[in-house]
């Protein structure tokens, strides 16, 4: 899988005082898209927590181009852009669904641990059924 687009409505909530999508939220959006990834490969992360493997967030990015507000459909395209050794790294946009519009770019970077909490090698059940693909072009 190269991608997978979670769908998610804007609540309440979710809006700040000047109606708009409260900026932290999107890693909140981020989350939940990342999730779902995985229990869309066969891998929920709760059986990884079982297991004794955990993915500690090491770096959060997000660019905010265009804002959404409270009833706006979004979905949240999740890809994995990099997996190394005992990391992985997502990529995310943030698409508005009645524009088509991406409204919010970000990735984040995570490491493979133990209970520990020392870094360990990324599973071969992982490596057999993630695609690296890269969402957004790279920041060299």
């Amino acid at each position: 899988m190269d991608f997978y687009d979670y769908h998610y409505r804007v609540i309440y909530a979710d809006t700040d005082r000047m109606g708009v999508t409260y900026y932290g939220h999107y890693f909140r959006f981020f989350e939940a898209a990342r999730n779902e990834y995985f229990r869309e490969l066969g891998l929920p992360y709760a059986e990884c927590e079982k297991k004794g493997i955990f993915l500690p967030v090491g770096e959060a990015h997000a660019k905010y181009i265009a804002p959404s507000t409270y009833d706006d459909e979004l979905i949240v395209r999740t890809s994995v852009s990099h997996l190394g050794a005992s990391s992985i790294k997502f990529q995310y946009q943030v698409i508005k669904k009645e524009t088509g519009k991406v409204i919010t770019t970000g990735d984040t970077l995570h490491v493979f641990v133990d209970k520990t909490l020392r870094p360990c090698r990324i599973p071969d059940e992982i490596k057999a059924k993630v695609n690296v693909h890269a969402l957004l072009r790279s920041k060299s």
